[in-house]
């Protein structure tokens, strides 16, 4: 098939696809509110419990916690990507929809798409209440606008990753129990606490995990932190550290998402 015409089956077909996940988002509103209201509950929480127990005072340390749970959010889209894909190939969806003349990438990359535009609209909550309790952008205009370029991208990354793995479980249950393991991540991070402190063994694992390169990215597009020095090199060269990240895992995980999705559980 000529490489246009495919490029265009697949935007055309994938566009569809973009509009029955959007439907099927509005269609669970209760689901889509928890999802949106949860990063809020958490910043309220975090910025002033461990803000008062940490050195830093409660508004510079609510500043500091603002781009972390940004990223913290996008990360969760290993967790709603997994539970997405798995109800489909669960309820036998996935099975009607690869009877039908369709690209096989188009489902996959209609549901990233989808949970992208959803987590834009839902930032912009969390950025307001960031306001209200004391963040603020320190780096202009153009710093903020690649500070949110980056983080979605980052979660269009890591829903590729719940994408394939909800592919490979097709069972919500499973996928639900599994994508609840995946908040142990942003503790393995500098999303909630400078890394600086951790233990040497514990301190690389965090700086190494692509949610520390990204939270890093975001507070130095703000200003609101500098680069920590003597960093591992993903967190010491942020932007370049993240973007090589989002590029591994969509290089990895977009090609086993839609050949598993091809093959269906065979």
């Amino acid at each position: 098939m000529n490489p246009a015409v495919r490029a265009y089956g697949l935007v055309h077909d994938g566009s569809t696809m973009l509009g029955r996940q959007l439907r099927r988002i509005r269609n669970n509103p209760g689901l889509l509110i928890l999802t949106q209201t949860m990063p809020i509950t958490m910043l309220l929480f975090f910025g002033y419990v461990f803000g008062s127990a940490l050195a830093m005072p409660g508004e510079e340390y609510r500043a500091f916690l603002v781009p972390g749970l940004l990223v913290a959010t996008a990360a969760n889209g290993i967790m709603t990507g997994m539970f997405q894909a798995a109800q489909d190939t669960h309820r036998g969806v996935t099975d009607r929809l690869r009877t039908l003349p369709v690209s096989r990438a188009a489902v996959p990359l209609g549901q990233s798409v989808a949970d992208v535009l959803v987590t834009a609209a839902g930032t912009v909550p969390l950025l307001l209440v960031g306001i209200a309790v004391g963040w603020r952008i320190e780096g202009g205009a153009a710093g903020a606008v690649g500070a949110v370029g980056l983080l979605l991208l980052f979660r269009f990354a890591t829903t590729w990753i719940g994408i394939f793995l909800g592919l490979l479980t097709r069972n919500e249950e499973a996928a639900s129990q599994l994508g609840g393991a995946t908040f142990i991540l942003p503790l393995l991070s500098n999303a909630y606490i400078p890394a600086e402190g951790l233990p040497g063994w514990l301190r690389t694992v965090a700086e190494w995990n692509p949610i520390s390169a990204v939270t890093t990215a975001l507070r130095d597009l703000f200003g609101n932190a500098p680069v920590p020095d003597g960093a591992a090199w993903p967190v010491a060269h942020p932007v370049a550290g993240s973007l090589g990240w989002c590029a591994l895992l969509l290089v990895v995980f977009v090609p086993l998402a839609v050949r598993r999705y091809a093959h269906g559980g065979r």
